[in-house]
């Protein structure tokens, strides 16, 4: 079976449910371009296609072998539940096909638990169907996970991601005119090219730091699925391990650029800012927009070479998918405008709603991040977002380490050029004047947004809150209203409204 084998044997016994000893009544097959996968009961087994591509050579049965044990090892990292093994398709005497047999090796598949397409989270967002808590998990899995990768001191540095960059203008280059307009492909690859060289160096330290992992490599939203309230990572890039073996931020960016793509800018943003406090890697903010751009790039291309082998009636549409990538790299290129914007007020007046609705509209893709003293808190606390604290976790002096936090990771995120929302009760002047200080320090434009709102409203909504990382109660709230020192430099807004209202006045300020 080496060399341009014919698979039409192994693929026909996969598609018959009686191989399965009688417990299948139907077999779904799926295919991609690298694999066919057979859905048979509980069971998912993928087997790889014998291709030969331009990054990929999968034409032999040792090599199908070799990456089929590299997806299960690379993927029980994520989802031992779900992997659960190799089989082999032997040949028959009778010149048939069955699993695990004496004969000769036909071939090699993955064996998977089976889950619910449905709760695929590409299939959730198409569906607007995205639960609110998700964005924390997503952030959570992902950073466990890069915590636990291994280093990859031969990864991705300077060289590498010249040498993505190339391969990406060829492929644009070929595509010009049928797909991309050629004023708009070398706007972006000399943008593109001048951005990479002026970070050439910090590229380099990130390898140097230990930031360069071996990542997933494929982390978008087809290849995550919800168990339950648990987003389960799994599918890594199992073929090519130099291109999975890359900063654990450009990893991230994969999972920001598909949320964006899909109408998601403010889970990216939530994700992203979740991610940073959890990692504390918030000084190395000066390169997601190139890592997002380079993501972004990679699927305006792929999408055009699908769209070239595809029936008239997919063509356009994946053309235009095409198109809108490219856009999106482009966007994610354009200078981020450092600026601090800081948003105060008593609890349940809605400061992290407006936060999280202007974040992702503050400067290029993936926006602002997006800094929550109540989250910081709970960090700090080692517990949930949505995990209550005991009264002592609010007690002066810790209150003043969050503020003092907050106040720094406001600092490292403003270093790097990109816009901060300092999220924050903001009731204190000296609080309030610590912020002022540190825009004024860089030299970097400050707003202030002071939400006001009936206390009757401010109760309804403490008492409506769920899962949220507040712990603030009704009697809290007054307790503020006593003692607040309100700002009278700040902008005040009249937050009793919708929330997109509020966002449309906050917007109009920062213009």
């Amino acid at each position: 079976m080496d060399g341009a084998c014919d698979q039409t044997a192994v693929v026909a016994f996969l598609e018959n449910p009686a191989s399965y000893g009688g417990e299948v009544a139907a077999v779904e097959r799926i295919d991609t371009h690298i694999a066919h996968v057979f859905l048979a009961g509980k069971r998912a087994y993928k087997l790889k296609r014998a291709v030969r591509l331009p990054f990929l050579d999968l034409s032999t049965l040792a090599r199908r072998e070799a990456v089929c044990r590299a997806e299960l090892e690379l993927n029980r990292r994520t989802a031992p539940e779900m992997y659960l093994g190799l089989a082999w398709l032997s040949a028959r005497a009778d010149g048939g096909v069955e699993f695990d047999g004496p004969g000769e090796v036909l071939d090699w598949v993955v064996v998977m638990r089976r889950f619910a397409q449905d709760q695929l989270l590409d299939h959730l967002a198409r569906q607007g169907a995205f639960p609110s808590t998700l964005p924390a998990r997503l952030a959570e899995a992902v950073a466990a996970f890069h915590d636990a990768a291994e280093p990859a001191p031969d990864g991705a540095d300077a060289t590498e991601m010249r040498r993505l960059l190339a391969v990406n203008a060829k492929l644009f280059r070929s595509f010009v005119p049928e797909v991309f307009s050629g004023p708009a492909v070398e706007v972006l690859l000399a943008r593109a090219t001048e951005t990479l060289e002026q970070l050439a160096p910090r590229f380099n330290a990130r390898l140097d730091q230990g930031f360069v992992r071996h990542g997933h490599g494929d982390l978008h939203l087809a290849n995550i699925h919800l168990d339950g309230e648990r987003p389960v990572i799994f599918d890594a890039l199992e073929f090519d391990p130099r291109l999975a073996r890359a900063d654990v931020l450009y990893d991230l960016a994969f999972l920001l650029m598909d949320l964006i793509h899909h109408g998601l800018a403010a889970e990216a943003s939530q994700v992203l800012s979740r991610y940073l406090l959890l990692r504390d890697d918030f000084d190395a903010l000066d390169l997601i927009g190139v890592y997002l751009s380079l993501r972004a790039q990679i699927r305006a291309h792929v999408s055009a070479t699908t769209a070239a082998g595809a029936e008239p009636a997919r063509d356009e549409t994946l053309r235009e998918t095409a198109r809108s990538y490219l856009d999106l790299a482009a966007r994610a290129l354009h200078p981020p405008g450092a600026r601090l914007i800081a948003v105060g007020g008593l609890s349940g007046s809605g400061k992290s709603t407006l936060a999280s609705v202007l974040a992702p509209d503050i400067g290029p893709p993936p926006g602002a991040v997006h800094l929550r003293s109540d989250e910081i808190r709970k960090h700090l606390f080692q517990v949930l977002p949505e995990a209550p604290l005991p009264p002592e976790a609010y007690a002066s002096d810790v209150s003043a380490r969050v503020y003092g936090l907050l106040r720094d990771q406001a600092r490292r995120v403003l270093a790097t050029g990109r816009p901060v929302i300092v999220d924050a009760v903001n009731d204190r002047a000296d609080a309030r004047a610590a912020l002022a200080g540190i825009a004024a320090e860089l030299a970097v434009p400050f707003t202030g947004f002071w939400l006001t709102a009936p206390d009757a409203i401010l109760a309804t909504r403490i008492e409506a809150r769920r899962g949220d990382a507040s712990d603030a109660t009704i009697e809290v709230m007054r307790r503020q209203r006593e003692g607040a020192d309100i700002p009278a430099d700040w902008h005040h807004l009249d937050a009793s409204s919708e929330p997109e209202a509020v966002a449309a006045r906050a917007k109009a300020r920062l213009v």
